[in-house]
């Protein structure tokens, strides 16, 4: 299979270019203008930040895109789809509120913002998926299934359950409907510990599905109103909430990459990943901790799959950050090396069966050419 080609670009912005200029740079040589625009409704897929968190990315890059976009003739809008878990972006309301709140509105991004499945979560297509294993019919955001050309603006760092959250995560999970994102969950459902639990509650807080209880002050996860978002899992500074089911991690690295093939099969896409502000966990937390690995660069490709292995790879050739938790963990003698910057971080997620899953199935490929652009 021939390599998939992916372009490159640092963060030196030195007089006379600036980072929202070297991104439409980069986005041009990569040949984003092979793509017919004229009058096309084009779907930004981008995250909005949850309320708190102050890493994801700024709306500058989104107007970058969206300008280029408009420049070719299309019509550009960015979405999102609502949350399964507990926070700010459950519904289109307070999905809308946090947008505004982190900046992202007509005016700084130069186009609309349209939450993909409604107000409720419920507005939803369902797409078949060709060569899917675990699933056959994705439940998709109407608004992205409805645009002409779709192209990903992905925040490019750690995850909690998929290791990082690249392109595929923002187009697989960031997609899917409330319901979308219960089917890729609920493979696995997370168990409480009992001898470890302090009996704080922040699990039950962020719990959306009031399946956790307390007896004893210690908790217990009831698997019959479970959806496995994993939420708990992030909330528990305790580890006191384990994933039992060790096949989950990778079905839901399955069902993302399905998810994703459903998004993008049948029309033109595009997709860009940034590698800064590198922080341990999603974006969906409403805080962000100290980056685990420097700035990278900004990275394009019509290949999803490429793009994310190009990221891993240049992140993995990174040195951790003084004083943030990779590094903590690094240290930890009692700690097992995986060799591995993501699964250091967060050894209970996994990444590479994602890529590889995505491969089997023709979503990409994970063999690339990086091709610098100065």
């Amino acid at each position: 299979m021939e390599k998939s080609k992916v372009y490159f670009t640092d963060l030196r912005a030195l007089p006379g270019t600036n980072l929202p200029k070297k991104l439409q740079k980069l986005i041009k040589k990569a040949g984003i203008g092979e793509i017919d625009f004229e009058k096309k409704m084009t779907a930004i897929k981008i995250h909005f930040g949850e309320p708190g968190n102050l890493s994801f990315l700024r709306p500058n890059y989104a107007k970058a895109v969206a300008d280029v976009v408009k420049e070719l003739g299309g019509r550009p809008f960015l979405t999102d789809c609502n949350t399964l878990y507990v926070g700010r972006r459950k519904d289109a309301l307070e999905h809308l509120s946090a947008a505004y709140e982190n900046g992202f509105n007509i005016l700084s991004t130069g186009c609309h913002i349209i939450i993909a499945d409604g107000l409720k979560g419920t507005d939803e297509a369902y797409v078949p998926v060709k060569g899917g294993e675990l699933v056959k019919e994705a439940k998709i955001g109407r608004a992205i299934m409805d645009a002409d050309v779709f192209i990903s603006l992905s925040h490019f760092k750690g995850h909690e359950a998929t290791g990082f959250g690249g392109c595929l995560k923002n187009i697989g999970m960031g997609c899917g409907s409330r319901a979308g994102k219960m089917e890729q969950h609920n493979s696995g459902k997370p168990t409480v510990d009992q001898e470890i639990c302090v009996g704080c509650k922040v699990c039950s807080k962020n719990c959306a599905h009031g399946a956790i209880s307390f007896q004893e002050g210690k908790a217990s996860i009831d698997h019959s109103r479970c959806v496995g978002c994993g939420r708990c899992l992030g909330a528990c500074n305790f580890d006191a909430i384990y994933n039992e089911n060790s096949s989950a991690v990778k079905e839901l690295d399955m069902k993302i990459a399905e998810y994703s093939k459903a998004v993008v099969d049948g029309r033109p896409s595009f997709h860009i990943n940034l590698v800064i502000d590198v922080s341990p966990y999603c974006d969906c937390h409403p805080e962000n901790d100290v980056p685990i690995l420097p700035d990278v660069g900004m990275f394009a490709s019509f290949d999803p799959v490429a793009l994310d292995q190009a990221c891993a790879d240049a992140c993995n050739a990174q040195q951790p950050m003084p004083g943030s938790l990779l590094e903590e963990h690094v240290k930890d003698h009692s700690r097992c090396d995986h060799h591995d910057h993501f699964i250091n971080t967060t050894p209970e997620s996994e990444w590479e069966t994602c890529l590889e899953h995505a491969q089997k199935i023709g979503l990409g490929n994970r063999n690339y050419e990086l091709i610098q652009v100065l």
